[in-house]
């Protein structure tokens, strides 16, 4: 059993710039790039990595159909069991091309589905966008890319032209939908509000029928504001005035909704370029943030995902520990778990089952069939967590000793 504890224990390969979903009782990750030496190398386009939350076991899967370019800062979201990306960034430049894949597949083959006969009109390509899920729409909302000078609008703060082409790189504050039932691609007309500024590498999450964007940036600069939209109004809020204290400004961090009224925060990079272990809770019936004090502080993420577990837990994986304008990146893939919320009495003990199983062994099997089967899978679970920490120790020891 020994020998066969590193592959079974194995883990996604460290990434930033990737898209990940949770559907049922699995994460999925695809894409991304990685650094090697001083090359910037795009990972497989036909890997999908399949985490199973109640084991935490990875498995990867090769995948087949028309398969989308390796990319980065392309945008995942997940509706009704099907993993639609749109956008990203790849070797040839920006994209502005939609796929799908099924993830509730029957036979364990994932295949992608290139998205052409659309109705309407795309976005113009870009990366490092968001989207909101809602109502069966993918609503998606600026990005950086490039426009044609007869594309450029107000919606759009220019950051570099090549003049030849009359071609424009920089940023945009657009929302774009698309109907994933009629497929139709729609620009909505803003009925009122001031927009956000014009911005990359934020992030987003949906409350009820409010879309709420934070951060990002445009320029040089990083911003902390937080926004909303409405989202059968197609009203913006303008900019939102908190209570109290603010997290500071940043890109490339993640907010995710957790709860009927509670958005959470974390990581990024800041104005000043250093990567942020901080976690904040914003509460929409107080209109304020709590910073979470017991996170640790020695694991910065930036550019990374963040998913909600099936039991209100935010699951963060992958991203960068450094600036990303270092060449020797260090990149992440490990499993952050943040429990946002008390769990259940019966998966507390089925954790403390998990971790005693040793003490436990000749009761276990006693346990009625459903039940057993639960216990299995924590043992599972707590046997894979204790190998990857003890992993991650070595490794953290024997950094420590080249240094020295």
């Amino acid at each position: 059993m020994a020998a066969e504890a590193p592959e079974r224990f194995c883990v996604a390969e460290e990434r930033s710039g990737h898209c990940a979903v949770v559907d049922g009782h699995c994460l999925y990750v695809w894409g991304g790039y990685v650094s090697i030496e001083e090359n910037e190398v795009y990972l497989p386009n036909d890997e999908l990595w399949v985490y199973e939350i109640d084991t935490a076991l990875w498995t990867m899967h090769l995948m087949e159909g028309e398969l989308p370019t390796s990319m980065s800062g392309s945008c995942g979201a997940c509706i009704n069991g099907k993993l639609y990306i749109f956008g990203g960034f790849d070797d040839k430049g920006y994209s502005n091309r939609l796929y799908y894949v099924n993830l509730r597949t029957k036979n364990g083959t994932y295949r992608w589905k290139k998205i052409t006969n659309f109705k309407g009109q795309p976005p113009t390509p870009r990366d490092k966008l968001s989207c909101w899920v809602y109502k069966d729409r993918l609503i998606y909302f600026g990005g950086y890319g490039c426009r044609k000078h007869n594309e450029l609008s107000d919606c759009f703060d220019v950051h570099d032209a090549f003049w030849e082409g009359q071609i424009y790189w920089g940023w945009h504050n657009d929302v774009h939908v698309f109907d994933t039932t009629t497929q139709t691609w729609f620009q909505p007309t803003i009925r009122g509000g001031e927009p956000p500024q014009p911005r990359a590498a934020h992030t987003c999450a949906v409350l009820g029928n409010k879309g709420y964007i934070f951060g990002g940036r445009v320029l040089q600069s990083r911003m902390n504001d937080l926004h909303c939209l409405n989202l059968d109004t197609w009203t913006w809020s303008g900019r939102i005035h908190t209570n109290g204290e603010k997290p500071k400004d940043r890109s490339w961090h993640t907010l995710t909704s957790v709860g009927d009224d509670k958005l959470f925060l974390f990581g990024g990079l800041s104005s000043d370029n250093v990567p942020l272990s901080d976690g904040w809770i914003h509460s929409t019936t107080t209109n304020g943030w709590r910073q979470l004090t017991h996170l640790p502080k020695s694991r910065p993420r930036l550019w990374h995902t963040a998913c909600l577990g099936k039991e209100g837990e935010v699951m963060v994986f992958g991203g960068s520990k450094d600036d990303l304008h270092f060449m020797d990146t260090g990149h992440c893939s490990d499993l952050l778990i943040f429990q946002t919320e008390p769990y259940s009495l019966l998966r507390l003990c089925l954790d403390c089952i998990g971790k005693n199983a040793t003490f436990l062994k000749n009761q276990i099997s006693w346990l009625p069939p459903r039940l057993l089967q639960q216990v299995l899978k924590k043992i599972t679970f707590w046997a894979a967590v204790k190998h990857r920490q003890e992993k991650r120790a070595e490794t953290e020891r024997q950094d420590q000793i080249s240094v020295t």
